[in-house]
């Protein structure tokens, strides 16, 4: 297996992957309001409760990287956009297919959508961790 030097301390980029495992919880759990679950999902008006949700995204994001790394804010609007790309092909395919919770295929969805919301704060993570 090759080597990966990199100038990451370990301690930082797991203190800071916690740090977006918690914004995650926060944000798509104990912040996500009704309002904001429902309206994303839905077939038209869905824009603003999704932003809404996704702001909260963007916000945690804001809140982890302005102690660390002020000029690195703007990662506060990647998260905001992924976020959104994320939840909005979720929503897409959650109404196409119309899986209900007792088929398999939707918590698939589900992981799926997570393992990116993760994945994408492995990135976030690293990048701050080595600013």
């Amino acid at each position: 297996m090759p080597s990966f030097d990199t100038p990451v301390p370990v301690g930082a980029l797991a203190l800071l992957f916690l740090a977006f495992a918690v914004k995650q919880l926060a944000a798509d759990f104990l912040l996500q309001t009704t309002w904001m679950a429902q309206g994303k999902d839905r077939a038209s008006a869905w824009a603003v409760p999704l932003c809404a949700h996704t702001g909260l995204h963007g916000l945690g994001t804001l809140l982890i990287a302005l102690p660390v790394k002020p000029a690195l804010w703007w990662l506060a609007l990647v998260d905001f956009a992924v976020h959104t790309a994320i939840d909005r092909g979720k929503s897409l395919i959650g109404r196409r297919t119309r899986l209900p919770a007792t088929d398999a295929r939707f918590w698939w969805l589900i992981g799926i959508d997570q393992f990116l919301h993760q994945a994408t704060h492995i990135g976030l993570a690293a990048i701050l961790a080595a600013a």
